[in-house]
């Protein structure tokens, strides 16, 4: 709302777009600080209009899945029992209650499902008609949207292109299509499938580049260049730097890693200690070090080899790609060096100082070959900020590199600095931008030192393209870790199935009053059995075939191979990821996968009527305890529903006969 530049790991922005809408509507000024889960909303905060998208997206889910079912041809008795699922959900009413995306996701997740099935009903009828085009185009928008609410919604976009594949591999072998039918048939599919979602994909980055275009606290993940391409923060400290690196010019060199944290080159009076803790000797220079604060200490002079002077000529000498420099530390008036002198923490790597004459057998060693590594040809010219530059140690060809280490208290905690040797390929420990620059003009040490504090003059822009700023977000959104690997409510994929967690959203300071991320157990438990249900028939039914044995007519073969391939498909592309991620854990995570395994228990219900009870007995005493069966979840879902919506309050007696599982964590007040 306020057009500040943020970075969410949990996804690109569409999702958070849709939520600022929301807000735009209600009239939200965006002052309120969203850092703690169930804080007070003041008068301002129109939560109304905030929670609008995710709960009618939560709404919609109940008619979406009913109608997956009718497009899978099953009957609309199995369509109602999927969407009474769906209703008395306790975890997916959670979150479609709240300012969270999980039911945005979902929803748009069922539509592309319910978009590709119409498509493909009618691809056998009426293919090419204004319908068969809407629901084509629908299914790719469907996508995007899901992919650009979560990453999670990448693994049902996946499973629909698998799905398009099989039906696309079938028309090639489809003889009655003309070859330019068939070749309108895979375009046609390519557009809407492909081409249409990386451009809507692409879209949702353009405009939320468009939109926050001011500086935040996000900021400084982000490099140099793109920082400067916003209002405020970096772009104001830089804002008219000259654009060409020279001789004489004065610069700070910022990391392009910025892990463990973004830290610039630094330099102090102090020294290395002449003996380590581990008895290794230093060359007791002065320390240089990566230090992750704006300081007077960051700045540094380009100087050419050949000449002593430490200002800009008139005109100014570019410096090139290859050029040999010196680089020397504007306070202390040190030159960059190393030698063969092992690295504090890194002893396979060479100590990198400032080089002090103590009149003992180690000659200086200062000289340094710039190697611009994004250039465009062997001439580029160092530029600010836009320049990934390289220093190779003439003499002994190592690579000024971060290590990533923290020295100990006698170098202030600061990252280490090593010279890298045999240093293969440019990883972005080795890379180097000139962020803050000016024409050094004081030759003289105490003038050069008031002009170190002061701002720069000149003028030139370093606005990138918008596919720049998208291929590094984007990269540093797929990189983005969150610092603290375990929370309180993480959780495992394996505790998601039974849930032996839950997640504890809001607490009433005064009556208790408490809202949780808990899931309708016999659902969850009925969700599984289908499943393994479904895998076991599903197992049987083939090795009998394969005895050329036919249980089940053949229609009803395929109807169950392709409802229970989309639907457990659907879970397993959902689930078993999160088996390789490193990232932390929630039991939301698991609700796009448990979605897809709900839909199974109908499919499953109904090929049990249809095709186990012969008789008429057995079919109203199966009718008999699916009844009961639903009757059960709407009655586990009344019971849980205290911790659904957070009303009424109840009583710790209460509370506590809600614990149904110990590792739950019900808020319950000690009085």
């Amino acid at each position: 709302m306020k057009r500040i530049f943020f970075v969410d790991d949990s996804g690109p922005p569409f999702g958070h777009m849709l939520l600022a809408f929301g807000g735009y509507l209600g009239g939200f000024d965006g002052n309120f600080l969203w850092n703690r889960i169930g804080a007070e909303y003041g008068m301002h905060v129109p939560v109304w209009s905030l929670r609008l998208l995710p709960a009618l997206s939560g709404a919609l889910c109940v008619p979406l899945a009913y109608q997956i079912l009718v497009e899978l041809h099953y009957s609309h008795c199995a369509a109602f029992g999927a969407a009474l699922l769906i209703l008395f959900e306790n975890s997916l009413i959670t979150q479609a209650r709240l300012m969270l995306l999980e039911s945005v996701l979902i929803f748009f997740i069922l539509l592309a499902i319910v978009s590709y099935l119409k498509f493909y009903n009618l691809q056998k009828c009426s293919p090419f008609t204004a319908g068969w085009w809407f629901w084509l185009l629908l299914t790719g928008v469907a996508c995007s949207c899901a992919v650009g609410v979560k990453y999670m919604g990448l693994f049902t976009y996946l499973l629909l292109l698998t799905i398009a594949g099989v039906h696309s591999w079938g028309l090639i072998g489809d003889q009655t299509l003309s070859n330019v039918s068939l070749l309108c048939h895979l375009l046609a599919r390519a557009l809407a499938l492909v081409v249409i979602p990386a451009a809507m994909y692409l879209s949702f980055f353009y405009i939320h580049l468009t939109l926050l275009y001011r500086s935040g606290p996000h900021d400084q993940i982000m490099s140099s260049a793109f920082q400067a391409s916003l209002e405020g923060g970096l772009a104001r400290i830089t804002q008219g730097q000259p654009l060409e690196v020279a001789y004489g010019s004065q610069v700070t060199l910022r990391n392009v890693l910025g892990k463990p944290m973004p830290c610039w080159l630094h330099s102090h009076k102090n020294t290395y200690p002449i003996r380590y803790e581990n008895g290794r000797g230093s060359s007791h220079q002065q320390q240089v070090t990566c230090y992750p604060f704006k300081d007077v200490n960051n700045w540094w002079i380009v100087k050419d080899p050949g000449m002593q002077q430490l200002v800009v000529s008139n005109p100014p000498r570019p410096v090139r790609h290859g050029q040999i420099v010196q680089l020397v530390h504007g306070i202390t008036t040190r030159y960059l060096n190393t030698h063969d002198v092992a690295a504090p923490l890194s002893p396979h790597s060479q100590e990198i100082s400032c080089y002090i004459d103590y009149n003992i057998s180690m000659p200086a060693q200062n000289l340094w070959r710039v190697e611009i590594v994004n250039r465009e040809s062997d001439t580029d010219v160092w530029k600010t900020i836009l320049s990934e530059v390289r220093f190779v140690h003439v003499n002994t060809s190592a690579v000024l590199k971060l290590s990533g280490a923290s020295l100990p208290e006698w170098g202030y905690r600061q990252l280490e600095i090593i010279g890298e040797k045999l240093s293969k390929g440019y990883h972005q420990s080795m890379l180097w931008n000139v962020e803050e620059h000016r024409y050094g003009k004081s030759q003289e040490q105490k003038e050069r030192e008031v002009e170190l504090h002061s701002p720069t003059q000149a003028d030139i822009s370093k606005n990138l393209s918008f596919m720049a700023r998208f291929t590094e977000l984007q990269w540093k959104i797929l990189t983005l870790k969150n610092e603290d690997t375990e929370h309180k409510y993480s959780s495992s994929p394996l505790d998601w199935i039974t849930m032996d967690t839950n997640i504890a959203y809001w607490l009433h300071p005064v009556s208790g009053a408490q809202i949780h991320l808990i899931g309708n157990v016999l659902t969850w438990a009925s969700a599984t059995v289908a499943t393994l249900v479904y895998v076991c028939l599903s197992l049987w039914y083939l090795l009998r075939r394969r005895r050329k044995i036919c249980d089940i007519p053949e229609d009803g073969w395929w109807l169950w191979v392709s409802a229970g391939g989309l639907c457990l498909g659907g879970w397993l592309v959902n689930y078993l990821p999160f088996f390789m991620m490193e990232k932390t854990l929630f039991l939301y995570h698991y609700l796009p996968a448990l979605t897809f395994q709900i839909l199974l228990i109908p499919v499953v219900l109904q090929h049990l009527n249809d095709h186990l009870c012969r008789s008429q007995l057995p079919e109203n005493t199966f009718s008999a305890l699916v009844v009961a069966w639903f009757s059960s979840i709407y009655l586990v879902y009344r019971t849980l529903r205290p911790l659904t919506y957070g009303e009424p309050a109840l009583a710790a007696a209460e509370l506590r006969a809600l614990r149904w599982k110990d590792s739950w964590d019900i808020l319950i007040r000690k009085h």
